[in-house]
């Protein structure tokens, strides 16, 4: 392909699959598609603004290793994450003649890859799928790991399944058409990444700062790898969530209560999470869980990130609201995850009201699941 690349294997056993880093790769997707599918068609999977600049590219590449290839367009947005963009997405497939053969190839941001997803693992129960992450965030997050879903009224991914990839295709050239805002918002879960696992990634990503936004990809590729790699580890300990797994939703807890209370609409992913992860570095703290500062750190990385970190405000009723829709919680418990400092986190059983107390309210800390990260 011309382009050096970088590969991450995500190690499922029979299931296991690379994670495969690069710039200006998009045009070898169609190669990489056969020779991990032997699929005969492909369904693209897109929204409107990533469809218009690279869908074509993708298509052609498709195309000239020989697939039948189809594009497919959603509306663009989290709100629009939903079953009737499925069962549309099921009607198409049909309509152009689809069968077992065929990949779905989802190319975009989280959104198109968690929608398509979801129809690659329940169309025909199951069909192959790729994903061509096109956002920092669905590079270092959604993309991997197989989960894949929708949102319903009450709350967000509450109806989904775990459908994992047959490959997930990075060209790093992609983030260059998105707005700094996108690309802040996505190094948000880079920044999770360090946070929960790898103290030096974190430092790494306090010396480069700002710089991590011009998309350098000298610079941008080391880190987003080891982001991925760091995932990887991850889903390959805990490919369903059983315990380990659930320090990915370091900060996803407040996140998740924030996005639904604005309707998906006016703030990002990455932004809700940046802000999520403030908070619950401060709730780390107040629990006695993590030293003085810890949050402070966290919170002034995400600053010159250009991330906001302070909670919208809403009453404190709307939040408890929220938060006891989680799909972590167990009984009247959610298992929510701390810091015991920066690349070390845990998981804490708290119910909604410990983990947003009236401002006197001092929960003491129940700890249960402890995982090291290096330092």
């Amino acid at each position: 392909m011309g382009r050096r690349t970088r590969s991450v294997q995500v190690d499922l056993g029979e299931r296991s699959y690379p994670i495969v880093l690069g710039e200006g790769t998009l045009d070898a997707l169609g190669e990489a598609v056969l020779r991990h599918t032997k699929a005969s068609a492909a369904a693209v999977v897109t929204v409107p603004p990533v469809g218009r600049r690279y869908a074509a590219r993708a298509l052609r590449s498709l195309r000239a290793a020989g697939l039948r290839a189809h594009r497919f367009e959603v509306p663009d947005g989290d709100a629009t994450k939903n079953l009737r963009q499925v069962a549309r997405l099921y009607d198409a497939f049909l309509e152009k003649g689809l069968d077992r053969s065929a990949v779905v190839v989802a190319l975009g941001g989280g959104m198109a890859g968690d929608l398509a997803g979801f129809a690659a693992a329940t169309y025909l129960r199951g069909l192959a799928f790729v994903q061509v992450p096109t956002t920092v965030l669905a590079m270092v997050d959604s993309s991997i790991g197989g989960k894949t879903g929708v949102n319903l009224s009450q709350g967000k991914n509450l109806v989904g399944a775990f459908h994992q990839p047959r490959l997930v295709w990075i060209d790093v050239a992609t983030l260059r058409s998105l707005p700094v805002r996108q690309r802040a918002a996505g190094m948000a879960e880079v920044v999770k990444a360090g946070a929960i696992w790898d103290a030096a990634l974190f430092e790494r990503l306090e010396a480069l700062g700002e710089r991590l936004l011009e998309v350098e990809p000298e610079l941008l590729l080391p880190v987003l790898e080891r982001a991925c790699a760091i995932k990887a580890e991850v889903v390959a300990q805990d490919e369903r969530e059983a315990g380990l797994r659930m320090l990915l939703n370091f900060g996803h807890t407040l996140a998740h209560a924030i996005e639904a209370l604005k309707r998906y609409r006016g703030i990002l992913h990455g932004e809700a999470v940046a802000i999520g992860m403030v908070f619950a570095a401060e709730r780390s703290e107040a629990l006695g869980m993590s030293p003085a500062g810890t949050a402070g750190r966290l919170e002034a990385l995400l600053a010159r990130l250009g991330l906001p970190t302070q909670p919208p405000d809403f009453p404190r009723r709307a939040y408890l609201s929220a938060l006891r829709v989680d799909k972590k919680r167990r009984d009247a418990h959610i298992r929510f995850v701390g810091l015991r400092g920066i690349g070390r986190a845990e998981t804490v059983p708290l119910t909604p009201a410990e983990i947003l107390p009236p401002r006197s309210g001092r929960p003491r800390s129940r700890a249960t699941s402890t995982r090291k990260g290096r330092a």
